[in-house]
């Protein structure tokens, strides 16, 4: 299904309003759940990068090259959580000093939220897992923001400006002269998608073990994936 480009750039910005909105109307206190919904993303995203992304950034290009990118995109998002601390895949371990811009936060969370967009011009059904991606991530954000002594209108603006990142990733991309890139760059999102998927599914279960609930929505996660 090829969805319009107001579409694409759309759903990425609603996706993470509507996981602040859902914090700040419900007041979340069952985290059991987030991580689920964690596991879920985590394993949809996963697999939607070796159905789709793989074999597309593989394709007459040098293997070598692009196995560089990907390793690339790992260690990129590696430097990221230096300054996030983890927040793309659902922890949050900073502490945010009172009515202070996060900024270190912010523009990590941002350069993570660019490359992340890029695929999504050329592949409909990554559109799918970002959108998964996003409101876990969103609801766990925006519980932290809104706990944090930070004004309201300091958590509105970031999570405003940081729903814009993923749209503006996925127009980036359609540049003409960074389209000549395309394949590098979404060989470097792989990586990224690699990084924060494997770390999500090692990370939602206390201790780091696996239980009944979680390889269920995992199996589930990867069955739609294949459906996609």
């Amino acid at each position: 299904m090829d969805f319009p480009s107001a579409i694409i750039y759309l759903v990425p910005i609603l996706a993470v309003w509507f996981g602040f909105g859902f914090v700040w109307f419900t007041k979340p206190k069952n985290n059991d759940n987030i991580k689920l919904l964690l596991a879920f993303s985590g394993a949809f995203l996963l697999s939607l990068t070796f159905f789709e992304l793989l074999p597309e950034v593989y394709h007459d290009h040098d293997p070598k090259i692009i196995a560089l990118y990907i390793l690339g995109g790992i260690l990129l998002q590696v430097f990221l959580e230096f300054f996030s601390k983890g927040a793309e895949h659902g922890h949050m371990h900073i502490q945010i000093q009172e009515n202070k811009f996060p900024t270190l936060l912010f523009l990590s969370l941002s350069i993570h939220a660019l490359v992340e967009g890029v695929p999504i011009h050329d592949n409909d059904s990554i559109l799918y897992g970002i959108i998964i991606h996003k409101i876990p991530i969103a609801i766990i954000l925006s519980i932290f923001l809104i706990n944090s002594k930070m004004k309201l209108g300091t958590v509105l603006l970031f999570i405003g400006a940081f729903s814009l990142m993923t749209p503006l990733g996925s127009y980036l991309s359609t540049v003409s002269w960074i389209q000549d890139y395309g394949h590098l760059l979404t060989a470097l999102t792989i990586g990224v998608f690699f990084h924060i998927s494997t770390i999500i599914l090692f990370e939602t279960s206390q201790g780091h073990k696996f239980n009944l609930r979680k390889v269920v929505v995992i199996i589930l996660g990867i069955g739609i994936a294949y459906l996609v």
